[in-house]
C-alpha cells in the first residue's frame, strides 16, 4: 500500500526520520528503517533519513510488510469504557496498554479498533488508521481521551487542540516533593541525543510548557496536578525527570525501582484525569473526569496510609 503524506508547515526543515516519526506515530528507529529500506520517496527518489524536508513536500510511503501495520483491527478492548457518548464525539476512558491508533511495531489493542468493535461509527477525517483521532495518549498512560464522530467535530476539535483551548489536566505521583510546590516548567523537548526511544530537555527542542501544583505530599513522593499548555510526547515525564522528580514507576526516565516495587507499580504513575473543551456544535462547556485505575489507586493508598 502506498500512502501520500504531505509535510506540514510546522515540520519544515526537520530531518526526514523525525518528520516520518511525527506524522505516522512511529518510533524514530522504525521511521529510520522505512527510510533505509527505500520505502519513502520524494519526487521519485528515495529519501535519506538525514534529508531536510520542506513544507508541502509530498512523501510517497510504500509499506513493506505483507500485513499492513496500519490496519485497524476491530475487536473488543477490555477496560475501554465510555465517559461521554455524544452524537458529535465520544470520550473514552483509555486503559493502560492500549494505543490510540495502529502504528508500525505496535501489535496490541487500539482505541480506534475498540470503538469499532463496540459498534461506534466515528469520523472519516484523518488518515485511515487514525480516523476521528484529534489527540493521543501514550500506550502507558491511562485516562480521558476524546474521539470525533462527525467531520464537523473532527475539524473543530482538532483546531481546539492546536489552539491550546482544550483543558488537559493530568494527575501524577512524582518522587520527592517539588520545590516550589506550585510552578511552571518551560523547557524545550526533543529526541534524546543518546536514546532513540527517549525524549529530553534539549536546547533545540520544541517549546514545551507544563504547569503543576502539589496536591498532597507524602515524603517519598507527591501527588501533583498538571495542566499542559503544550502536548509533546512524554512531556510530563520528561519535565519532571529534568527536575529530578520523575514519575513514580517510570524506570525509563530514572525512577527508583525500589519505590516502584514498594508501590506495586509496573508503569509510570500518570493519568489523564480531566478533559475540558467547547462542544463543537452547541458551544457549551464539556468536561469529562476519569477515575484512577486500580493499580494507580493502590499505589496512592499505600502512600496515604504510610505503608511506603
Amino acid at each position: 500500500m502506498t500512502e501520500h503524506v504531505p509535510v506540514p508547515e510546522e515540520l519544515s526543515g526537520a530531518r526526514a526520520d523525525a518528520v516520518l516519526a511525527e506524522l505516522l506515530g512511529l518510533s524514530r528507529s522504525a521511521a529510520a528503517s522505512l527510510l533505509a529500506g527505500g520505502h519513502v520517496q520524494l519526487h521519485g527518489r528515495a529519501v535519506a533519513k538525514s534529508a531536510k524536508l520542506g513544507a508541502g513536500d509530498e512523501l510517497e510511503i510504500e509499506r513493506p510488510d505483507a500485513r499492513d501495520p496500519l490496519e485497524v483491527v476491530v475487536e473488543e478492548v477490555d477496560g475501554l469504557e465510555i465517559l461521554i457518548d455524544d452524537e458529535d464525539f465520544v470520550v473514552v476512558d483509555k486503559p493502560v496498554g492500549v494505543a490510540a491508533h495502529p502504528s508500525p511495531g505496535w501489535v496490541g489493542p487500539t482505541v480506534v479498533g475498540g470503538l469499532a468493535g463496540a459498534g461506534y461509527r466515528i469520523s472519516t477525517s484523518g488518515a485511515p488508521e487514525r480516523r476521528g483521532i484529534v489527540h493521543r495518549l501514550d500506550v502507558g498512560t491511562s485516562g480521558a481521551m476524546v474521539v470525533a464522530k462527525t467531520e464537523h467535530a473532527y475539524t473543530l476539535l482538532k483546531q481546539a487542540f492546536k489552539d491550546r483551548t482544550v483543558e488537559k489536566v493530568y494527575h501524577a505521583v512524582v518522587q520527592g516533593i517539588p520545590d516550589p510546590l506550585q510552578g511552571t516548567i518551560d523547557a524545550p523537548i526533543g529526541r534524546h541525543p543518546g536514546y532513540d526511544w527517549r525524549f529530553a530537555v534539549v536546547e533545540d527542542g520544541r517549546p514545551s510548557v507544563t504547569h503543576y501544583e502539589v496536591v498532597e505530599a507524602f515524603g517519598r513522593a507527591s501527588l501533583v496536578e498538571v495542566h499542559l499548555e503544550t502536548g509533546r510526547t512524554h512531556q510530563i515525564r520528561v519535565h519532571f525527570a529534568a527536575l529530578h522528580h520523575p514519575c513514580a514507576g517510570d524506570l525509563t526516565y530514572g525512577a527508583d525501582p525500589r519505590l516502584a516495587a514498594d508501590l506495586g507499580l509496573t508503569r509510570q504513575w500518570l493519568h489523564a484525569y480531566r478533559l475540558g473543551f467547547t462542544h463543537p456544535r452547541t458551544g457549551e462547556r464539556v468536561e469529562a473526569v476519569s477515575p484512577y485505575p486500580a493499580d494507580l489507586q493502590f499505589a496512592l493508598d499505600a502512600l496515604r496510609e504510610g505503608r511506603v
